[in-house]
């Protein structure tokens, strides 16, 4: 019997993936426990309809994320902050200060999407690299140059 998932069923498939199924497993269990619905017709057209706008959604999404990894591909930012007399920060310079000097160059990001290349927190006078994750396969690399604030 073929059946349409209503949700992740491990070792089946995934939401909205089309399966065949014994007919004893999908009328005793996943139909009645609303974890699935009987393929019709109408329901494969449905179906099919639901796979066509995702993947042109999708499509949208990849091209404004393409577009945003273009903008920010080799940009530098620079972040002043507070240093002692042998070059050591106060503190450390975090992802939420470089979404900050990337939205004053008019480039919003979420500071979630940036993550630095050197895992460790940046603590000195410096150029490091950040990576930020515009979407799941596309990733663009800034340049953060920390340097020491005019009193």
């Amino acid at each position: 019997m073929e059946i349409l998932l209503k949700e992740d069923i491990p070792n089946l498939g995934l939401k909205g993936d089309l399966v065949t199924v014994k007919n004893g497993y999908a009328t005793n269990f996943l139909i009645p426990k609303g974890r699935a619905v009987m393929a019709t017709p109408s329901i494969k057209k449905m179906h099919a309809e639901d796979v066509r706008q995702k993947a042109h959604k999708e499509a949208k999404i990849r091209e404004d994320a393409q577009l945003l990894a273009d903008k920010l591909e080799g940009l530098s930012v620079v972040i002043a902050t507070k240093v002692s007399s042998t070059g050591k920060i106060f503190g450390s310079v975090n992802t939420i200060q470089v979404a900050e000097s990337l939205l004053q160059k008019g480039i919003e990001v979420d500071r979630r999407r940036i993550e630095f290349v050197s895992k460790e927190a940046i603590k000195e006078v410096g150029i490091y690299e950040a990576q930020v994750n515009c979407h799941r396969e596309i990733k663009a690399t800034i340049q953060v140059e920390v340097v020491a604030e005019e009193e």
